[in-house]
């Protein structure tokens, strides 16, 4: 093997709990291990990014990669840190959303390759759905007693937490016993030895492995990763417009990159080990460049960029990384007009938007009007007056006094004039 999949999880951050024996495991030969990915939707966000990358480092690591679309399980629901029960999807929507998420597997997990430890998906739907109810209850769950399963904490979280009031339905009961049949059935066909995944999945994860030991008479293997939490508190892969996705068309490859680039000084430190595959020296180097000079951002701008380019492309971060860049550029008006529409609405997301028909705008538009007595951006023409005698005005970041009018050749994209009072002031009239 190339290289210690155990130690290399260590001095990344990314081992939380792993069950005794796994090291020599993985040291005797090329081993199988699984993750499971939720298909309720056909984008998976930056909160799978750390079981992806499991899978990724494993494979790397000389072993063979297994991800599991759960379209059994994505069905049910898992209660682990959950209230709600998922929607049933249909058999087309679940397709759909499995062929989407390989596509984005495949930017970190080489399937294709003609290698023994080629990466695999697989769907439990597909095991799951011929399997009748009482065929499972005298199969499967016979095996496992209600103590063991009550003595989960996912299922004991549940059942005193905050949402007992609800109660937990017996489909969400049953999931550990699903999932650990996946881990059983892997077993079997694939050869699978190890389950992957976040902290709180351990309860699930080690009912698979007393059904191998039970069933299967062999012996399977747990290995988790912590739950990523951010220094101050919120939660890890939101933002104000809800989750970041992998999908460009979910999360544009800007806000994607902007998210990242935004990471604080001391959770940057600790994603650039998580998110990149750059090694132990070259990330310690990064470390202490950022310590020298806190204020140039060494650890988010690297981050940023190695991660937007695997998710994405290089052109898409080269494109992100201009338009974070272009408030500040010596040749914005040229440089904006390079924008798509899309990412330039992305930058000056939030800015107020006055519109105005083309027509109205090419009759002529002075300042006090672009201002104050048309967009009422300003409270007054007084205002405005002041504004522009204090020479605080600019018009696509060129500085313009009162007598200054607008024309075409102002318009950026032939649609957008931004206007500034000052630094912090910004403002756009758009032509509709």
């Amino acid at each position: 093997m190339s290289k210690n999949f155990v130690e290399e999880l260590q001095w990344r951050g990314m081992l939380h709990q792993s069950m005794p024996g796994v090291e020599d495991h993985l040291s005797e030969a090329m081993r199988s291990a699984y993750v499971g990915f939720d298909p309720t939707a056909d984008s998976l966000h930056i909160g799978n990014l750390v079981p992806i990358m499991l899978l990724a480092h494993y494979q790397r690591c000389g072993h063979k990669p297994v991800a599991l679309v759960g379209g059994a399980t994505g069905m049910i629901g898992d209660p682990s840190g959950k209230s709600n029960e998922r929607n049933l999807l249909d058999e087309n929507a679940l397709r759909h959303n499995q062929e989407a998420i390989k596509k984005q597997l495949s930017h970190f997990l080489d399937f294709e390759s003609s290698d023994a430890n080629a990466a695999v998906l697989v769907n439990n739907y597909d095991w799951m759905k011929e399997f009748s109810f009482l065929e499972f209850i005298r199969d499967v769950g016979k095996h496992i007693t209600v103590n063991y399963m009550m003595a989960k904490d996912s299922v004991k979280n549940r059942i005193s937490g905050e949402s007992s009031n609800d109660g937990m339905s017996f489909t969400e009961f049953t999931y550990q016993l699903v999932q650990g049949y996946d881990f059983l059935h892997l077993y079997k066909e694939h050869n699978c030895t190890i389950q992957m995944g976040g902290s709180d999945q351990w309860g699930n994860i080690t009912t698979g492995t007393e059904l191998i030991r039970r069933i299967g008479n062999g012996k399977g293997f747990a290995i988790t990763c912590p739950l990523i939490t951010k220094s101050d508190g919120s939660k890890f892969g939101k933002s104000e417009g809800g989750n970041i996705w992998l999908d460009a068309k979910r999360t544009s490859p800007y806000k994607f990159y902007q998210y990242w680039l935004n990471s604080s000084d001391e959770d940057a430190e600790k994603y650039i080990k998580i998110f990149t595959f750059l090694d132990e020296a070259e990330i310690d180097d990064l470390v202490s460049q950022h310590a020298e000079a806190p204020h140039l951002r060494v650890l988010q701008k690297r981050l940023a960029e190695e991660i937007t380019t695997m998710v994405h492309s290089k052109e898409d971060f080269e494109n992100a990384e201009k338009a974070s860049n272009i408030l500040f550029s010596k040749s914005f008006k040229d440089d904006i007009k390079t924008l798509d529409e899309a990412t330039f609405l992305d930058v000056f997301e939030g800015v107020p938007q006055f519109h105005m028909s083309r027509s109205e705008f090419d009759e002529g538009l002075d300042m006090i009007g672009a201002l104050s007595a048309k967009t009422q951006f300003l409270k007054s023409n007084g205002e405005a007056r002041r504004a522009l005698k204090e020479n605080s005005i600019a018009v696509n970041k060129e500085k313009v006094k009162e007598d200054y009018q607008l024309s075409s050749d102002d318009l950026i994209n032939d649609r957008y004039v931004i206007l500034n009072k000052g630094r912090k002031n910004t403002y756009i009239i758009k032509m509709v």
